[in-house]
């Protein structure tokens, strides 16, 4: 039976950071993960680590008052359509 090893790139850097909390990630590095100018990055404190993970930024939609009353006034059930919802729940038990 064989076995399958995996491998992990360990690279080791020293970098310095300036007065107002930033460093640069090495090229060769942004380079082979793809980070570009402009990504978003998380960063995770694990105690005595940091880590880096990439990050996606999702479009947030606002919506109105009136859309909001407007979709709950379509939404709204009639009194037949509650009656028959609530006699068929009834039976189901």
């Amino acid at each position: 039976m064989s076995e399958l090893h995996c491998e992990t790139k360990h690279m080791s850097e020293t970098l310095v950071v300036s007065s107002r909390g930033q460093i640069t990630l090495p090229a060769a590095l942004r380079k082979r993960l793809g980070i570009k100018s402009g990504d978003v990055m998380i960063l995770e404190d694990r105690g005595n680590e940091v880590v880096l993970k990439p990050g996606i930024v999702l479009e947030v939609q606002r919506y109105s008052d009136e859309q909001i009353s407007r979709w709950d006034a379509e939404d709204k059930l009639s009194d037949q359509e509650r009656n028959q919802i609530r006699d068929s729940l009834a039976t189901a038990k």
